[in-house]
């Protein structure tokens, strides 16, 4: 493995993260320095991350591969402020990640969309929009125009018990847009669904990307999707987590369900499961 890291520049260690200091206005969004996360179980002391260092650009998609339990999900947590670390520090624009947070500034997809079981599609992609304040004469317009991108405008009158398991995670992907945060955080959001419906919101997710831009950190231990999805593929070890390598996907976009039946496609499956293996 090492000897073809050597040889193939599509293998790459972990970058040292730049310095903020000196990248002057123009920092990344998103910097973990020497990230570890420990925390106290009621049986013992538990190293959920350790020594996590990794600069995601503005408007970068980027993929957390691994195994279950490999601290992914705690990642996105520590990213958005709602976990401390135990060690290293976190910045999202050269500042604490807490002030990104009291901006605003990141939206959350889970693995279960979390609907309000009394509130219709329309009301529910609202909700963050009262949270934050949203002017309430504009509020509408903007999640119409969300639901309309996904194909669910018609739905808007829906309750949540009407939508098939596809619709309701469409309805959580725009509610995550719906302030127009700048950073969106995924967490394994298409796990649940079959095949077929999961590859229609990968297609959904790749389009709202496109037009809206937003730089984007995504959990899944799918191999396909992360490849399908992702500017760069961040591969973790199993517990505790570190990042074992990167890797980065020469893939032109679009990209359409077709692509992967492509050589190139099937090519990368095979490096990112070796990846994990090794």
């Amino acid at each position: 493995m090492e000897a073809r890291r050597q040889r193939d520049p599509a293998f790459s260690e972990v970058p040292a993260p730049p310095s903020v200091a000196a990248s002057g206005p123009a920092f990344p969004c998103i910097v973990l320095d020497r990230v570890s996360l420990r925390f106290q179980s009621e049986r013992r002391r538990v190293q959920a991350l350790s020594d996590i260092s990794l600069s995601i650009a503005e408007g970068e998609f980027v993929a957390l591969l691994g195994p279950t339990g490999c601290g992914k999900s705690s990642l996105l947590r520590l990213v958005s402020d709602l976990l401390a670390p135990t060690a290293g520090t976190i910045a999202v624009r050269g500042e604490p990640a807490a002030a990104a947070r009291r901006l605003n500034q990141f939206g959350f997809v889970f693995q279960e969309p979390a609907l309000l079981s009394w509130r219709t599609t329309l009301g529910n992609v609202q909700l963050p929009l009262e949270v934050v304040g949203y002017p309430p004469e504009k509020r509408i317009a903007r999640c119409e125009e969300l639901l309309d991108s996904v194909g669910l405008l018609k739905f808007k009158d829906a309750y949540p018990h009407e939508l098939s398991g596809g619709m309701k995670q469409r309805a959580a992907m725009v509610r995550a847009l719906a302030w127009n945060p700048s950073i969106l955080l995924m967490d394994e959001p298409f796990t649940a669904l079959d095949e077929l419906t999961r590859g229609q919101l990968q297609d959904d997710l790749l389009q709202l990307w496109n037009h809206e831009r937003k730089t984007i950190l995504f959990v899944t231990h799918n191999i396909s999707e992360a490849i399908y999805l992702a500017d760069r593929i961040v591969v973790m070890s199993p517990h505790p987590g570190r990042i074992k390598t990167v890797l980065r996907p020469d893939l032109p976009r679009p990209r359409t369900d077709d692509f992967h039946e492509t050589q190139e496609f099937m090519k990368w499956t095979r490096m990112a499961r070796e990846a994990l293996r090794s």
